[in-house]
C-alpha cells in the first residue's frame, strides 16, 4: 500500500461504540507489516509521588478488546514499577510511522495475578529469565563488568551453562528457572483512548473516548467524541 493511501485510511464513520477493537486490530497489522523492529513498542509515561513524570518504551503484550485493557510487563522494583505503587495511574503511546496512526490511552494499573506472571515467564527465552534475576532495574550498578558477573552468578545459581550474549546452548532451554518475586505484568484499564489518523496538509482525523470506572469493574458505555488536528 503506497503512502498516499495510508492516508486515505481514516477513522470509520461513524466512529466505533469501543475503541479497543481497532486499536487491537491496528496493533495486529503492525505485526504483520513488520516494517519496523519492535510494533509492539509503546511509551509508556507514570508520576511519582511529588507528581514529576517520567516515561520511557516498554513492549505491548496484548490489547484485550473484550476486556479493554493493555498488558505489559516490567521489573516491580524498577523506576517504573515504584511510581505506579505509588500513584497507579499512567498514559500510553503507540505511533507506527509507516501507517500514519497513533494511539494514546490512559487509565488505571493493576499488577497482574502470580498464576498470569508465572505463565507468561516461562514463555521467555532462558536468557532473559536468567537476566530478570541478575538486574536490579533502574539501580546503580559499578560498572558492565560488575553486570556480567551478576548475569554469571545468577547462571551458576541455576546451573546454566552461560558464555555471555549469543549464547544459544540447548541445554539451557531444559533448565527451570523460577520467576522471581520482583519480575511481572501490570494491566492497564482504559478509561480514555485516542485514535489518531495522519491526513494530508496536516488535516489529520482524531478522535477520543472516555469512560469512568476501576479494575474489576464493568465500566459504563464509552463517550465518544470527534476532535479537531
Amino acid at each position: 500500500m503506497s503512502r498516499k493511501s495510508y492516508y486515505t485510511e481514516m477513522l470509520p464513520d461513524p466512529l466505533p461504540a469501543n475503541p479497543v477493537a481497532l486499536a487491537a486490530q491496528w496493533l495486529d497489522q503492525a505485526k504483520t507489516d513488520a516494517a519496523q523492529p519492535n510494533p509492539n513498542a509503546m511509551v509508556l509515561a507514570t508520576v511519582d509521588a511529588q507528581g514529576q513524570p517520567s516515561a520511557r518504551v516498554v513492549l505491548c503484550k496484548e490489547i484485550d478488546a473484550a476486556g479493554g485493557s493493555i498488558v505489559f510487563h516490567t521489573n516491580y522494583l524498577s523506576r517504573k514499577g515504584r511510581e505506579l505503587a505509588a500513584n497507579p495511574h499512567a498514559a500510553l503511546v503507540f505511533h507506527w510511522d509507516h501507517r500514519h496512526r497513533q494511539i494514546r490511552a490512559e487509565g488505571i494499573v493493576a499488577p497482574l495475578s502470580d498464576a498470569e506472571n508465572d505463565a507468561y515467564f516461562r514463555t521467555r527465552p532462558w536468557q532473559s529469565r536468567l537476566g530478570a534475576w541478575a538486574s536490579e532495574q533502574s539501580q546503580p550498578v559499578e560498572s558492565r563488568m560488575a553486570l556480567k558477573k551478576a548475569v554469571a552468578a545468577a547462571a551458576l545459581k541455576f546451573r546454566v551453562a552461560w558464555h555471555g550474549p549469543g549464547n544459544d546452548e540447548p541445554a539451557g532451554l531444559s533448565i527451570e528457572i523460577p520467576r522471581p518475586a520482583h519480575w511481572g505484568g501490570y494491566r492497564l484499564t482504559i478509561l480514555a483512548m485516542e485514535l489518531w489518523c495522519e491526513g494530508e496538509f496536516r488535516i489529520h482525523d482524531r478522535a477520543r473516548w472516555t469512560r469512568s470506572g476501576a479494575p474489576g469493574e464493568s465500566p459504563p458505555a464509552w463517550a465518544v467524541t470527534r476532535l479537531q488536528p
